[in-house]
């Protein structure tokens, strides 16, 4: 059976990079935690010093966009119905699949704790399921692996349009791309694998939000 694929592209999840480890705000965070910077994943709550000009600023250290995004898609009908297949591509080119199983916690600091222990053991699995998946993978490789029949990516960049018009553009068989960052837009690369670039408000909406309106108009096409 085909489900409406969702994919958070280019998020801002990733640990510490190397480049800052030093710095003294990651020190001092890193002990206070009892943790390794390498360990311990990049949010600009605390990072902020250290990632000042850092390649990508705008797109990196906002791992909250991502939780919340997932707290939306992954605790409506359609997740729990599973005709939802929910992937997590990162910035750096690593691809996250989320089983259609799973509980997240509502906790950020919880969440936080998973997406470490995912970074360094590439899989979660609870009762000897698969609950989350790590893969080294670029955007361009997992659109070739969900192989839909066309894919919608959500951008001010794009041609307008609305929440409505979008989720009746939307089959079983489509993939829908919402950016996972915080500012700016997709990659010239990204772009090149999206068949329609579309706008759907004037004004900068967080992730979540679009997560939710999108799937919420979506589901009152297909539950009817």
């Amino acid at each position: 059976m085909n489900n409406l694929s969702l994919v958070l592209a280019e998020s801002s999840l990733e640990m510490i990079p190397r480049e800052i480890q030093n710095h003294s705000s990651i020190t001092s965070h890193s002990k206070k935690l009892g943790k390794s910077p390498s360990n311990i994943l990049l949010d600009n709550s605390w990072h902020y010093a250290a990632m000042k000009g850092i390649q990508n600023e705008n797109k990196r250290g906002r791992p909250d966009i991502v939780h919340f995004s997932l707290l939306e898609a992954c605790s409506i009908p359609l997740y729990f119905e599973k005709k939802l297949s929910i992937y997590i591509h990162t910035l750096d080119n690593k691809v996250i699949t989320v089983s259609n199983n799973i509980h997240l916690p509502k906790s950020f600091h919880r969440f936080a704790g998973l997406i470490e222990k995912l970074f360094s053991e590439k899989i979660i699995e609870s009762d000897g399921k698969k609950l989350l998946e790590m893969n080294d993978m670029s955007f361009s490789e997992l659109i070739e692996e969900i192989n839909p029949k066309n894919v919608v990516g959500l951008s001010r960049a794009g041609k307008p349009s609305s929440f409505h018009n979008v989720a009746k553009s939307l089959t079983s068989n489509s993939c829908l791309v919402i950016g996972g960052f915080q500012k700016t837009h997709f990659s010239d690369q990204t772009v090149s694998k999206i068949d329609h670039l579309v706008s759907i408000d004037s004004d900068s909406l967080e992730s979540h939000i679009v997560t939710a309106r999108v799937l919420y108009e979506y589901e009152k096409t297909i539950f009817k």
